[in-house]
């Protein structure tokens, strides 16, 4: 009985399978078969399982499900047909698999793409292997042996990156010949001297035609070290900037080596390049062009005259007969050497002379003029001297930050002017009073991040020790008429203070960028100093003439919207410390440019007062110049302004009460930030104001 079952749903699953592939019958055909299939249906209904009618529905052409693998060997048609809704998937198609046994048809379509992706892993494995012999010998040298090719250790796991990226494949040369790139490179680096660097410093190999595969890797890797070499010297200088003082200090990046060989790979042009490394600006660009005028004089100038000395005596003018003009006219090689009358032939010689050395241009024979005609004595400067004047300052631009900021401030300590910039244009100008050539104002570049108005100024421990005490053992009372606050702290350390105030040392204004150096610019009490030629008389701060000028500018830079004016400025003159901070901090560069072009295209020369000039130049042209671009250790040479040094104060020297200065070792701070102020310096008192708590600061003393 259950045999008979089984053929009748065989049977009846047959009939269905037939009617859904759609095979080709006749109509009476078709209807028998369809009676048929009744009448098996029926007779099956008859049997005591009820259900089987509903397992095996009526055929239905529209809706009919698909055959097992079993019942069919290969239903081609029936598999695409699935397989595609399944392909597109849509938030409905879950009910859908749930609903059709259409599973096990899947396997077999998506293990078809199955091999090709393992294939498209593999493939990689093939595109590694490299075949170019030149290139061969590149791994082989870059892998084993590049430190005799590239002498820096920092410069070799760049080297190693650029070329396992590019498959070893070499740089400069294409099917064994230099190609376009190289022969850019090559041009360029030869001509460096336009730059005042030495070509000899970045030897460019031969790439000789037909040469075998290892002589073009080993001329290839050379190229590298040279090229990588010039970016450094470019971009950070020739020489660091610790070989020539202790008292320059900038925060120097070298290029990425790897970004310095993609750059040249994908560049048009190499030698532009490797130009970009080089500072942009036009100071620089023009010390280069003068430089380039220089060279291209093919004769010395006429030797200078004998070396005449002008005695000293009174202020010489239009006008004035006097034995001294003699000296003055030999001086100035004038044509007339026998005349004792200051005529104007004379005054137009001496404001020549003033205006190439920097000073007042009055025609007048002054003390100031006077010190630079007798200075300049044994010391004529000739071409030679000029351009190695130009090679020491195109070396210091190359040390400071090439980008100098959309907004900046640039301070020449040679030529004792300050400048403000914004957007390439020098926007005000003032005078300054910069360091002694004993205390120099260091060269640096920081950001400008406050000012304060009424300053706190702290005395630096060295001066108190140095100058200040030994004042006070011929007079106990000479602080105190100064305005000076003497303090004797608990560890038996002295410290002095003056309090804001018409006659602070600092003026009324500050102008704040830390710096290691704990220098900065103010205002000053002492203005008559702003009317010399030559401004060098302070400890190494910068004194500015017009401080709420200058204060006017930068907020008009930084704080566009907030209206600060002089008057306004002004107007907050008082007992106590008050701060505007810079939103955004401006860029300020201390600089040492005794050679520059004006802005009427002039080359102007100053006085090498802090003999910057003779320093660098000696280290560039010197024996240990192989080593000149290794920085050197000056973490000993800290200025004698920033040590501490202990002592007692002197009997009948009056103090402020109790110790009011709090150490490091107290409270955890640190010099810089007790010279430039915080509150944790200073106990609160009953005096004196409470402004002096607040913040502190730092200055020179008054000369």
């Amino acid at each position: 009985m259950a045999i008979a079952r089984h053929e009748e749903i065989l049977a009846a699953a047959l009939a269905l399978l037939l009617s859904a592939a759609g095979t080709a019958l006749a109509a009476p055909d078709s209807s028998d078969t369809n009676a048929s299939v009744t009448g098996t249906v029926a007779a099956a209904s008859a049997s005591s399982d009820a259900d089987l009618n509903s397992r095996i529905p009526l055929p239905d052409p529209l809706n009919v499900p698909p055959p097992s693998a079993s019942d069919v060997t290969a239903p081609a048609p029936v598999v695409e047909k699935k397989a595609e809704p399944e392909k597109a998937e849509t938030p409905a198609p879950e009910p859908q698999k749930a609903e059709t046994p259409a599973a096990e048809p899947q396997p077999a379509v998506t293990a078809a793409p199955q091999p090709a992706t393992t294939d498209t892993a593999t493939a990689p494995a093939a595109v590694e292997q490299i075949t170019d012999p030149i290139a061969i010998k590149l791994k082989e040298i870059i892998t084993t042996k590049l430190s005799r090719f590239v002498d820096r250790k920092d410069d070799r796991p760049g080297v190693e990156s650029f070329y396992a990226s590019r498959q070893y494949a070499p740089l400069w040369t294409d099917q064994g010949e230099v190609n376009a790139r190289g022969k850019a490179a090559i041009a360029y680096l030869r001509g460096v001297a336009a730059d005042g660097l030495d070509p000899s410093d970045y030897p460019a190999p031969a790439f000789k035609s037909g040469a075998d595969p290892q002589a073009l890797a080993e001329a290839e890797l050379k190229m590298i070290d040279s090229v990588l070499t010039f970016a450094r010297h470019a971009q950070m200088g020739r020489v660091h900037f610790s070989r020539v003082a202790g008292d320059i200090a900038y925060n120097q990046t070298a290029p990425d080596p790897a970004t310095v060989l993609a750059n040249l790979a994908k560049a048009d042009d190499a030698g532009r390049t490797l130009d970009s490394y080089l500072p942009q600006h036009p100071a620089y660009k023009g010390l280069k062009a003068k430089l380039a005028e220089l060279r291209g004089q093919t004769a010395e100038p006429a030797a200078a005259p004998p070396a005449v000395r002008i005695p000293e005596g009174s202020i010489l003018r239009i006008g004035d007969d006097s034995s001294r003009v003699i000296f003055l006219r030999k001086r100035l090689a004038l044509a007339d050497q026998s005349s004792t009358k200051y005529d104007r032939q004379v005054a137009e010689a001496v404001k020549a002379f003033q205006e190439q050395a920097g000073l007042d241009t009055d025609g007048s024979l002054g003390p100031s003029t006077l010190r630079a005609l007798n200075g300049n004595v044994g010391r004529p400067r000739g071409r030679r001297d000029v351009v190695d004047i130009i090679l020491a300052n195109m070396e210091r631009w190359r040390w400071a930050p090439h980008d100098l900021g959309k907004s900046h401030v640039v301070l020449n300590i040679a030529n004792f002017t300050l400048k403000v910039f914004n957007n390439g244009n020098k926007i005000w100008e003032t005078r300054v009073v910069v360091g002694k050539p004993d205390t120099p104002t260091p060269i640096l570049t920081e950001t400008m991040k406050y000012i304060t108005v009424n300053p706190t100024w702290n005395v630096p421990p060295s001066i108190v020790y140095n100058e200040y005490l030994p004042a006070l053992q011929q007079d106990p009372t000479a602080m105190a008429r100064l305005g000076l606050k003497v303090v004797q702290n608990n560890d038996g350390s002295i410290h002095m203070y003056q309090p804001p105030g018409d006659g602070n040392a600092l003026g009324r204004i500050r102008f704040n960028f830390p710096n290691k150096f704990l220098v900065y610019q103010h205002d000053t009490p002492d203005k008559h100093l702003f009317a010399r030629d030559t401004r060098a008389y302070s400890h190494g701060c910068m004194r500015v003439q017009d401080p709420l000028k200058y204060g006017e500018v930068l907020l008009s830079l930084v704080r566009p919207n907030d209206g600060y004016t002089v008057e306004r400025l002004r107007k907050m003159y008082g007992p106590e410390e008050r701060e505007i901070t810079f939103p955004t901090p401006i860029p300020v560069h201390i600089t040492y440019q005794t050679a520059y072009v004006d802005e009427a295209g002039k080359l102007v020369i100053r006085d090498d007062i802090y003999g910057k000039d003779a320093k660098t130049l000696a280290v560039l042209k010197g024996e240990d110049r192989n080593i000149a671009d290794v920085p050197m250790d000056r973490r000993g040479e800290q200025q004698a302004s920033y040590t501490r040094p202990r002592g007692g104060l002197p009997y009948g020297v009056v103090t402020e009460g109790s110790s009011r200065y709090v150490s490091r070792q107290a409270d955890g701070g640190n010099f810089f930030e007790m010279l430039f102020g915080g509150p944790r310096y200073y106990q609160q008192q009953p005096q004196p104001s409470q402004a002096e708590s607040r913040r502190g600061s730092y200055s020179r003393p008054l000369n």
